[in-house]
């Protein structure tokens, strides 16, 4: 059962003993079910977040992001264009324990209603540049994940393998995944740092007279040293905006051009579906398993016509109509759920976002999520209600007038 804001108002003071709150509410950021959240008004009128784990999974994401917002010095911080959580207190509850944050204010937007051009969509690409720019001697030094190239490369081998491995890929996506591996010219890069985990819903927007930009970014537990490539693969989702937000990663980069960061991003966007198919089979979960089957079913029409979006610089000879034939012959039908027709999808309407954020706890490992839920311990303190009405009111008149904005 999830705890309350007041529960959780409750819990907070002894994270920061001294700290008086007078009101408590949703905290309004898009939170997976794995962690319970509040927004929490002080007597200063502070405003704070506090985030319980609910399993053990996001108990260990949360002991990484703690390592990684620690790691970042005021130095490293006053590189980035935007905000970034600071941890301000901790306290045990039940087996598990309270963190405190700092505030960020803004608003969020699905990759898809993303609008083109200049504004929020520069802003982010100007973002992920400004993030990929960070040294990463910081993250080494903290003991955080550093991967080359050749350890990029290895790691999507061994998800293509072991997604392969469950009999269930499709043939003609297994044969452009395996090229792209194979294909030399891909894996030319310069590793740098990365979110690691970064979708659309990772920045937090405001708006200002020059219009809505980045002004924070959240979700830090796969922060590391790897393939910059991972950073965009949201973009795979993001329509028309995809280019706005790609031009201006481009134009803001300040490392050596990378002439293949878009088909790997690509090739990463599709591993999301192998990686959910296998987050079904390590679970047992045969929805899970079916919906990852029908989706890769959903890409043959796109992998037959590989040519049209290659991930390798070698896509191959053309396939003549026998080929086709036996590559179809050789994908598994996808299998429909237990009272229900088998799922079907369009290449083009494929939306990894759909599951990144139940798959963003995992991103950058091979799927080995449990999702054991512990059961809440209920607060000892008890608290009166509050009323918050007024708490987000700036955050949301931003978002109306954002929205008024796009409307015209």
């Amino acid at each position: 059962m999830a705890r309350s804001p007041l529960t959780l108002a409750a819990v907070a003071t002894s994270a920061l003993p001294g700290t008086t709150f007078v009101g408590s509410g949703e905290l309004g950021h898009r939170e997976t079910g794995s962690y319970d959240s509040a927004l929490l008004l002080a007597d200063d009128d502070t405003r704070f977040v506090v985030r319980i784990p609910t399993n053990q999974q996001a108990e260990t994401d949360q002991a990484r992001e703690l390592l990684v917002l620690q790691a970042m010095s005021d130095g490293i911080r006053s590189r980035l264009p935007f905000d970034v959580h600071r941890v301000l207190g901790q306290a045990p509850t039940g087996d598990t324990r309270a963190v405190v944050y700092d505030y960020l204010p803004g608003y969020q937007v699905d990759a898809d209603a993303i609008p083109a051009g200049d504004g929020v969509a520069s802003s982010m690409g100007g973002a992920l540049a400004a993030l990929h720019a960070l040294p990463g001697s910081f993250v080494a030094e903290a003991g955080l994940p550093v991967q080359s190239a050749s350890d990029s490369r290895s790691e999507a081998r061994n998800i293509i393998e072991r997604a392969a491995s469950t009999k269930l890929l499709p043939a003609a996506v297994r044969k452009r995944w395996a090229d792209a591996a194979a294909d030399d010219a891909l894996w030319r890069f310069q590793p740098t740092v990365i979110g690691g985990s970064i979708a659309a819903d990772s920045f937090l927007i405001t708006d200002h007279s020059a219009g809505p930009i980045v002004t924070g970014m959240i979700g830090w537990g796969s922060l590391r040293v790897a393939d910059p490539a991972r950073d965009l693969h949201w973009l795979s989702a993001a329509g028309e905006a995809a280019e706005s937000v790609f031009a201006a990663y481009v134009a803001a980069s300040t490392r050596t051009p990378d002439a293949m960061i878009r088909q790997r991003s690509m090739l990463y966007a599709e591993l999301e579906l192998a990686r959910w198919l296998l987050h079904g089979r390590d679970l047992h979960d045969q929805a899970i398993i079916d919906d990852a089957v029908a989706m890769l079913d959903g890409l043959v029409d796109s992998v037959l016509g590989n040519l049209m979006s290659p991930i390798s610089s070698s896509p191959g000879p053309v396939m003549t109509v026998a080929d086709v034939q036996e590559m179809l012959k050789n994908t598994p039908e996808a299998p429909a759920s237990a009272g229900s027709s088998a799922i079907s999808m369009d290449t083009d309407s494929f939306d990894p976002e759909e599951f990144e954020r139940e798959l963003a706890r995992t991103s950058g490992e091979t799927a080995e999520a449990e999702d054991a839920d512990e059961p809440a311990s209920p607060d000892d303190q008890e608290t009166g209600p509050i009323d918050v009405s007024q708490l987000r009111e700036n955050d949301d008149s931003q978002r109306d007038r954002s929205s008024s904005s796009d409307d015209t």
